[in-house]
Parts: C-alpha cells; structure tokens; sequence
C-alpha cells in the first residue's frame, strides 16, 4: 500500500529526472504541474482513507484472528440520549464494544463512561472537542487536544487510555507526530456503517452485515435513534451467525490503558 514517504521519494526523483531531461530534452511545463497534481490527489486521498495507513499505522481490522469475533466500536459520545441505550442493548446480547469518546462530552456526562467501563467495554479517545477544523490543526494543537481529553478520563476513572480513534478519519503527519508524544495507538475500522448519512437504518444494517467477517471493525456512533434500531438488529444478526463482538483491545491483543 502506497505511504506518505515512499509517494514523496517516488515524486522527488521523478521530479529529478525530468530536470536532468530537461537539459537536452525540452519537458513541457504542464508534465511539471500533473506530476505535482498527481501527488496532490494521492496524498488528499491517503490522509482520508485511514484503511491506507499512508501516514502511520492504524488497526483497521484483525484477519489472522481464529476465533469468530468482530469489534463493534462507537464514535463521538457519550450521549446522554442514546449511549444508555445502548448499554442496555450491549447487556442484553452479552456483547462488548468500545467507545471513542470526546472529551468534553466525558466532562459532561461522566457517569455514563464510568458504567460503561463497569460493564466490561472499553473506551477510547476521539479528541476533546472534535473540531471541523481538526484535520488542519497544528501539532501543538493536535496534543492538547489528545491530552485533555486523556487527563478527563484519568480524572474520572483513574485510567490513561492508549487507543485513539481520528477525528473523522483523517490523518497526516502532525497527527503522527501528536501520537508519538502521547504514546497513543490509532485504531481505524474497515466496515464504515454510514449511519451519520441520510441512508435508512435497513441500507445501514445491509452495508455492515453484507460482507461482515470475522476480525472486523465496526463504526457506528452512539449519537442517533437510527444507530439503536441498527445496533439491535445488527446484535441479532451477529446471535445468529454465531458472532461475538469484543473490545479493540481483545480482538488485537494490545492493551487499552496504560
């Protein structure tokens, strides 16, 4: 799969042979610009697609697990709403899952993390506010960001989270330099449920079980009634097939707090 730095080396000595070419062969000024619009779609497209690990490496699924497990994981709450909804659904199938949570939500509604921790799930970080912007911050930005966002949960639960869930997906090379100084692991997934899209809940529940394996990494987030009705019927189809969901942590055999 392509990365940031074999893409960048590739173009550096194209971009060099054309100049030494250039010398007894007239290259047209135009070659220059689609070599430069070639890097620029490449590298848009990897910063976007977390599955491509163009940055640095995120776990975006588990293939070479044995056992019959796939990880459920939600993004963006807790939710006052809809997170205790889905704790009861989790409960009720037996299931487990893990929650990329925004700090200033766990601020917020710090009991619901910490009922969640008591029931067996895991959480995880997703930045402190989840800003639009988060793609473009700067790296001194992007840390504050992960490390409020981890002193909250120390603060609340006593624990130093170590999974990390981007902000939309995006990475780039601050973002990395941002893990390296917190120490944290980005966890990706590789079924996107769409279930923050106008798609209904009977397309969302067909796109994740369609193709559904094992070792999988599910995205939902606990922040919609349309999630529920999905979470419900996606937890029976999983009864059914004889699927169990699992913490991030379990399904990679990493360690989710330090």
């Amino acid at each position: 799969m392509l990365n940031f730095k074999y893409v960048n080396r590739i173009t550096a000595l194209i971009f060099l042979v054309l100049h030494i070419t250039n010398y007894s062969l007239e290259i047209p000024v135009w070659f220059y610009f689609l070599l430069g619009f070639i890097w620029l779609l490449i590298t848009m497209a990897g910063s976007g697609l977390i599955q491509w690990n163009y940055h640095f490496t995120s776990l975006n699924a588990n293939k070479n697990i044995k056992s019959n497990h796939v990880a459920i994981t939600f993004d963006d709450g807790p939710n006052p709403e809809f997170t205790p909804q889905v704790l009861k659904l989790l409960k009720q199938y037996n299931a487990k899952a893990t929650f990329f949570c925004i700090g200033k939500h766990i601020e917020a509604y710090p009991e619901l993390v910490k009922e969640s921790i008591k029931q067996g799930h895991v959480i995880g970080n997703h930045t402190y506010s989840h800003p639009n912007s988060f793609g473009f911050l700067k790296t001194e930005n992007v840390i504050s960001e992960l490390q409020q966002t981890n002193a909250v949960v120390k603060k609340v639960t006593g624990l130093t989270m170590r999974l990390y869930r981007p902000a939309f997906g995006v990475t780039n090379p601050r973002i990395k330099k941002a893990l390296k100084v917190t120490g944290l692991q980005s966890i990706g997934w590789n079924v996107r449920s769409l279930d923050t899209t106008s798609r209904s809940s009977d397309k969302v529940l067909r796109r994740i079980t369609k193709k559904l394996s094992k070792g999988d990494v599910i995205l939902l987030h606990d922040t919609s009634l349309k999630t529920i009705i999905v979470l419900e019927q996606l937890l029976l189809f999983l009864q059914q097939q004889n699927i169990e969901s699992i913490t991030i942590d379990s399904l990679f055999k990493i360690k989710a707090y330090a």
